[in-house]
């Protein structure tokens, strides 16, 4: 059967969804990926300063562990666009001294208009400066993000503006020249736009027309469509999906485990465990957009970045049940023997408490900031303006209110504590 594709829009989507789904989302490793004891830099618009996705590429980081020692900091400015990043790099960003940085631009570049020549230029032209200052900055690996798509539903409810699927074009191709940017910069890309609409239309389908992912405004998404976001974002970054392997066999009663974990002890099948690695965990009902839960069935994270598996050798049974923290499944010997992935059968499980308690230290990070950086930091350069005198002072504050940030920073990396847990395979009689 042959497809006739006529519009722009059906061309361009068909192009980013096959980016997508048979292109690797980037090269990350021809970068070097993550390396031990990085920095982050997550910047961008409102989206970014909403600080959800943000948030939870900061779990990830320090809780998932891609590599050990990493630092994520928050950098988003509400109704920026990609130029207006560019002249704040030096003076808000590089004194956090990141090495590597991730963008998210092009919802505010598009100005909520048809695709205009003279906007794409800058939009490609401001790419062009972030990488260029980055690089120049030694920052080693730079992520540039497309802008999500806009509600199809929820934003032509506002009125005073174009249609969503208009603006989607719009969109649709700023994402076609920030990968296009990336390319010819040597950057990483990080498709954000083919995700969010493909997670968005399979959600709609299941859920209804009022399940925005997109955000109620049409613009700004709530968790479900951040976590979409920090999914394309930690895969752009090289993030290989595997938090531990536990094996048990069956026949000796022995278990080992991976790295991040370590086996306390093993006695007729309950292995007790203590892990520094925490599975990313999730709550809330799937219904509700502020809750990630909801397309977790349409998007590949537990499968592609959050895998935690059990596996267990010479099963004499055809059966077993598996209890973890307070739930209990049974499985297969044929299913066990491939290994299970513990993150995604058991949602509610040992980590999910701890895992909330670093969550809440991370946003009270990035609570602070969202201020510190855009109240306080973006205008020392007018104290040393008007009262150059000063200037040494200007300096000790900005200092200080530097020091405050990694000292939070610290604290997120502290709240991640050792967990205790144990599993218990039962053979079914």
């Amino acid at each position: 059967m042959k497809y006739c594709i006529k519009s722009p829009l059906q061309r361009t989507l068909l192009w980013i969804c096959a980016l997508w789904s048979v292109a690797p989302l980037s090269p990350a490793a021809s970068a070097g990926g993550l390396q031990p004891g990085d920095t982050v830099a997550i910047c961008g618009d409102s989206i970014t300063e909403q600080r959800l996705y943000s948030v939870f590429i900061e779990d990830y980081l320090l809780m998932c562990q891609p590599v050990t020692n990493l630092t994520g900091h928050q950098f988003g400015w509400s109704g920026e666009r990609a130029d207006g990043f560019v002249s704040r790099i030096n003076g808000e960003v590089l004194p956090f001294h990141p090495t590597v940085a991730t963008t998210c631009y092009g919802m505010n570049d598009g100005a909520y208009a048809p695709i205009d020549a003279g906007r794409q230029a800058a939009y490609r032209k401001s790419t062009e400066a972030i990488v260029k200052q980055f690089r120049d900055a030694g920052v080693r690996l730079i992520v540039i993000g497309s802008p999500g798509p806009v509600d199809s539903d929820t934003f032509d409810r506002f009125g005073g503006r174009i249609k969503a699927a208009t603006y989607n074009q719009t969109l649709a191709d700023l994402t076609r020249i920030a990968s296009e940017g990336a390319r010819e910069q040597g950057a990483v890309f990080a498709n954000v736009y083919a995700p969010m609409t493909q997670v968005m239309q399979a959600a709609k389908a299941k859920y209804g027309a009022d399940y925005h992912v997109a955000g109620a405004d049409g613009i700004h998404p709530a968790a479900n469509g951040h976590l979409v976001m920090a999914y394309a974002f930690l895969k752009a970054l090289g993030c290989s999906g595997d938090i531990g392997t536990f094996t048990w066999d069956a026949r000796n009663g022995t278990a080992t485990a991976t790295e991040g974990h370590k086996i306390a002890s093993t006695d007729k099948g309950v292995i007790e465990i203590e892990s520094t690695r925490y599975p990313f965990c999730f709550s809330g009902k799937p219904t509700d957009p502020n809750s990630p839960t909801g397309v977790l069935e349409f998007l590949p994270f537990n499968e592609e970045l959050n895998r935690l598996q059990l596996v267990v050798h010479n099963s004499s049974a055809t059966q077993f049940t598996v209890t973890w923290g307070n739930q209990a499944k049974v499985f297969t010997a044929a299913q066990l023997e491939r290994g299970i992935n513990l993150a995604a059968e058991f949602p509610d499980n040992p980590f999910s408490a701890p895992f909330a308690r670093v969550d809440n230290v991370v946003r009270t990070q990035q609570n602070f900031e969202t201020p510190a950086v855009k109240e306080l930091l973006h205008h020392l350069p007018s104290w040393n303006t008007l009262l150059p005198e000063e200037k040494n002072q200007v300096e000790q504050l900005k200092a200080s209110l530097v020091r405050k940030v990694k000292a939070l920073s610290q604290s997120s990396r502290n709240a991640v504590t050792p967990v205790k847990h144990s599993i218990k395979i039962e053979p079914v009689s």
